[in-house]
């Protein structure tokens, strides 16, 4: 049986993703997504999910580049000056392996993402995190202990390699961080196995790749293996307003298009592919 996840990350951000993940739900281009409980259009998204019922929703823990549930004084070492989380996965990890990060503080405040999703009346199918820190050790033990004891059992298995062609060639920090990932998954799925967690059995997560294209996806479909396969995506519906409310340059029209697109759809259901969601898996 093979079996695809498309998740659109980032969900609850900005109306404009919220809108391309309702698009794309309705045009049967994906039936996951991943929610942002610190993000200010988190319950735009919530209403979108609840409406409907096809949709997956996963909680997207976040510890960069957004805004902390809990206050400044009670997460010291997560936050700037400003009382917002540090820009992106690399100040993180500097801070991270320099002893500068409590694990006490992303204990409560991942806590409270994910009790947030909960009490917003959603049953998370799944949970992964933002720029892929989930996978961090020490931090991906803790992550499994919260989702488990709030009955979340399936989890993303973020990789580098599988899915992901060094061509454009990337740069060397972004070639690390490749192969760095793969070294973490290869951890992370024992682990994850031990304590009864669900997973994809391969991951796209275009890192360092550019976005998903129609191409891509084509190419992925002729090629799948029996199993599952998870591909992340971040659709949304204006390029130029994303890129400049978010600081990310990347395709996000392109992306929502890619999946929606009917040859796309047309050649999964050839290759005898089942599009699902995480509540699928285990």
């Amino acid at each position: 049986m093979k079996k695809l996840i498309v998740n659109a990350d980032d969900f609850g951000r900005h109306p404009l993703v919220n809108r391309a993940v309702a698009r794309a739900a309705d045009e049967g281009g994906l039936l996951s997504a991943s929610i942002m409980a610190g993000e200010k259009y988190f319950a735009e998204a919530v209403d979108i999910a609840k409406s409907r019922p096809q949709l997956g929703v996963g909680v997207h823990l976040t510890l960069v580049d957004g805004s902390p549930l809990l206050s400044p004084k009670e997460i010291p070492s997560l936050v700037t000056a400003e009382g917002r989380f540090f820009p992106d996965h690399g100040t993180f990890v500097k801070r991270f392996l320099g002893g500068k990060i409590s694990l006490a503080e992303v204990s409560r405040e991942l806590a409270a993402q994910m009790d947030k999703v909960l009490s917003a009346g959603l049953r998370p199918t799944h949970a992964d995190s933002h720029q892929h820190l989930h996978m961090l050790p020490g931090i991906f033990p803790l992550v499994l202990r919260l989702a488990a004891a709030r009955s979340i059992k399936r989890v993303r298995i973020s990789r580098g390699i599988y899915g992901n062609p060094l061509k454009p060639w990337p740069g060397i920090g972004d070639l690390i961080g490749k192969f760095g990932l793969e070294a973490l998954a290869c951890r992370n799925r024992g682990l994850a196995r031990r304590l009864g967690f669900a997973y994809p059995d391969n991951f796209v997560g275009q890192v360092a790749g550019g976005a998903v294209s129609a191409s891509f996806m084509l190419a992925l479909a002729q090629t799948q293996a029996p199993g599952t396969v998870e591909v992340m995506l971040h659709p949304g519906l204006d390029n130029e307003v994303l890129a400049r409310e978010t600081g990310w340059q990347h395709d996000y029209e392109g992306e929502l298009t890619a999946v929606c697109e009917e040859r796309v759809k047309e050649e999964l259901i050839r290759r005898g592919i089942e599009l699902v969601n995480f509540g699928s898996l285990g």
